[in-house]
């Protein structure tokens, strides 16, 4: 393990599926932050500035869905990658798709495969970036075809887009 990876809030009711998800990517060298629920995660997010959210969608007080919804809505944290792992129904993956989360991992999971979508969304260009390409505010920004030429690189998938995840 070389160093740390990213921060990541992983937000779950169960606090065995937290310390579960906790341990297999600290193990990867990420390090963690756990909430309880939507609205400890939407307390928290901004002291704890992640790189990526995970959300159980089934939780007291604001569930996973809200939660992504909220995350989306405030400036501060719209461009975050929110990954929804849950081990929901048909009828509750509608309301995932539109909840602007980036990722869906059911339960239960693969170890391996929690780290590799949380890898790729580590990876992913801020939400704000991909959606207005054209964007060369004061930074300067980068090239449309720069961030093209990386999103298509030979071998990569970017997250959702993988057998497996529904």
């Amino acid at each position: 393990m070389s160093g740390v990876s990213g921060r990541v809030l992983v937000v779950d009711d169960n606090k065995v599926i937290r310390q579960l998800i906790r341990v297999n990517l600290e193990l990867e060298g990420f390090e963690v932050v756990t909430a309880a629920d939507g609205a400890e995660c939407l307390d928290v997010v901004h002291q704890v500035r992640p790189d990526v959210v995970t959300l159980d969608v089934v939780m007291p007080r604001l569930d996973g869905i809200k939660t992504a919804e909220r995350l989306r809505a405030d400036p501060r944290t719209s461009h975050l990658p929110v990954a929804i792992i849950s081990a929901c129904g048909e009828h509750e993956v509608a309301g995932v798709a539109g909840s602007g989360a980036d990722a869906f991992l059911a339960k239960p999971f693969e170890p391996a495969e929690l780290v590799r979508v949380v890898h790729q969304l580590m990876q992913r260009e801020p939400r704000e970036r991909r959606e207005r390409p054209e964007s060369g505010g004061p930074d300067g920004g980068e090239e449309p075809a720069a961030a093209e030429e990386r999103q298509e690189e030979p071998g990569t998938r970017r997250a959702g887009s993988t057998p497996g995840m529904h």
